[in-house]
């Protein structure tokens, strides 16, 4: 049982896997305020996403038992700007393969939540802005392929029109 405390005990106490958990369930949250609002409840979209979100937390896991097992600091795979605010606004030292993973899929949560929050009418065009050109940094591939936000609207591949019901 040592085992499994020490796991559940990594699991629980680390900051980037509880933002994990967190942007999960917001993700969720505005998705389903989205597809309220587009009257688009699809099961397949609901079923596609729910794999998605439940295969992270999953590998989240048994990265985390890995961690448990064999100690790797990834820490210097990451960019020297998000490793300087992590150490300094965070404390965070080394982070384990769970918590990399962590990191990737908590990018990947967040790009969506804003996505998400856009189609919803929220105003959130400078934040999008601002984590589209820090990803473009890093990335060609940007997840926001079906969606651009210009001159204050935003536009995903409709008509115009469609977008201001």
């Amino acid at each position: 049982m040592d085992a499994l405390e020490k796991i559940i005990s990594t699991l629980t106490n680390n900051v980037i896997i509880q933002l994990v958990v967190v942007a999960v369930v917001m993700d969720t949250i505005f998705g389903i305020i989205r597809a309220g609002k587009e009257r688009k409840f699809n099961s397949c979209f609901g079923i596609d996403g729910a794999i998605r979100k439940i295969s992270m937390i999953v590998s989240i896991i048994l990265l985390g038992i890995v961690d448990v097992l064999i100690h790797i600091n990834l820490i210097g795979f990451l960019p020297q700007g998000a490793k300087d605010w992590m150490v300094a606004n965070m404390g965070i030292n080394a982070v384990g393969i769970a918590a990399f993973f962590g990191i990737l899929y908590l990018v990947y949560e967040v790009v969506s939540i804003l996505k998400n929050m856009a189609y919803c009418g929220l105003p959130v065009k400078g934040i999008w802005l601002k984590v589209r050109t820090i990803l473009q940094k890093y990335t060609n591939e940007l997840p926001d392929n079906d969606i651009s936000v210009t001159n204050n609207k935003i536009y995903d591949g409709r008509k115009e029109n469609d977008n201001e019901k």
